[in-house]
């Protein structure tokens, strides 16, 4: 199992429209791209809000290949749109990640 996650700090000022941007609309959408088999929204505790909210967000792929089709076919245009809808107001980083037993 393939883990890819997605760690973002949130401005304040779109901390609520955002969590629900996430919740209806960019996760459906990658979720609709068939790429994945399920995810987690949770957000980061005990971390300095001063600036703005943690989030981290898990998509589980049952192969590397399911991953990198994503990849290759949806994730520059996702993350295009989130640069277009919130702009300078949130960072992220991604990372991958496998499942060891």
């Amino acid at each position: 199992m393939i883990i890819y996650n997605i760690t973002t700090k949130v401005d304040q000022s779109i901390h609520e429209a955002w969590v629900d941007w996430m919740k209806t609309k960019h996760i459906p959408e990658i979720m609709n791209t068939g790429c994945f088999t399920k995810f987690q929204f949770v957000q980061v505790l005990e971390t300095d809000e001063s600036d703005g909210f943690t989030y981290a967000t898990q998509f589980y792929a049952t192969t590397k290949e399911d991953y990198k089709n994503y990849v290759a076919q949806f994730a520059t245009a996702l993350r295009q749109d989130a640069l277009n809808t919130w702009g300078n107001k949130f960072a992220g980083f991604r990372s991958l990640m496998q499942v060891v037993h």
